[in-house]
């Protein structure tokens, strides 16, 4: 390849890559539109958790005067994320599709279910799991001359961060699996390296969790560690399987090589 083509080849990339982005750049925009019309709903439906443990009485404030606009805004911005997140894998997965193998591109369709399906579960289990205990855990250090205050822009700000940390977390086993089959990675590595990714899980966690308590991350590098094993069980199997198609393969050749040797001794024998 020359380097003309070389450079041609690296534009064309870069040519695909801003047209995708575009394309998921207009699809969060349309999903925000929608959602701006039920950012209150959106709102009340994220400040639950918190409102449930509140003293009787109590509710999140406001310190600033624009601070209500930009939160609706910033809540209608993640929740049309949420939306179109489907229609943006499926474009990083268009990028990716042309570098594949024909039996690799296969699993788009399971790939892209999974790591949608993943990463709202991910969210889910923080806002069902990760908020209560949380927020429990900080709220007990109330008294009767220290009042909880709660202002809104913080609220909104953690509770958005740690859902779209957790639903990134939960796509660990897209991602370990997604390497196995390209080779980079295999069962013998990850089963090599657990204890370095236990560290590797417990420092992600503190980066990604915006407080630096114990709970959060725990609950964070828990489900990372869950789904690291259960990726290296998954990478066992596709391999066991690949290595049997790879034996049935090389098991057919040399039956073949058998069959055409056999087929070549009788001519030998006339003439």
């Amino acid at each position: 390849m020359t380097i003309d083509e070389a450079r041609m080849s690296f534009l064309d990339h870069l040519q695909e890559l801003r047209s995708r982005l575009i394309r998921a750049a207009a699809a969060i925009i349309i999903g925000f539109g929608v959602c701006v019309a039920f950012a209150e709903r959106l709102f009340k439906q994220l400040a639950e958790p918190l409102l449930k443990l509140l003293p009787e009485g109590s509710t999140l404030i406001s310190t600033g005067l624009p601070d209500p606009f930009f939160m609706y805004l910033k809540v209608a911005f993640v929740a049309g994320v949420f939306i179109v997140l489907p229609y943006i894998i499926w474009q990083l997965w268009l990028f990716i599709a042309p570098g594949l193998l024909d039996k690799e591109r296969k699993y788009a369709l399971p790939s892209i279910v999974t790591a949608t399906l993943l990463f709202y579960l991910g969210a889910a289990f923080a806002y069902f799991v990760v908020f209560p205990a949380a927020f429990k855990f900080f709220l007990s250090y109330q008294t009767d001359y220290l009042k909880p205050m709660i202002a809104i822009r913080e609220y909104v700000s953690l509770v958005l961060i740690l859902m779209l940390a957790f639903g990134a977390v939960f796509e660990t086993p897209v991602v370990i699996v997604f390497l196995g089959l390209l080779g980079i990675v295999n069962s013998e590595m990850l089963s090599k390296g657990r204890r370095y990714f236990i560290v590797l899980a417990f420092i992600i966690a503190a980066i990604l969790t915006p407080t630096p308590d114990v709970i959060n991350q725990t609950l964070m590098a828990g489900p990372m560690l869950l789904f690291y094993e259960i990726s290296l069980r998954i990478l066992r199997v596709i391999e066991k399987r690949r290595k049997l198609a790879e034996e049935r393969l090389e098991k057919e050749l040399y039956e073949m090589d058998d069959e055409d040797s056999s087929a070549e001794e009788p001519r030998r024998g006339d003439s």
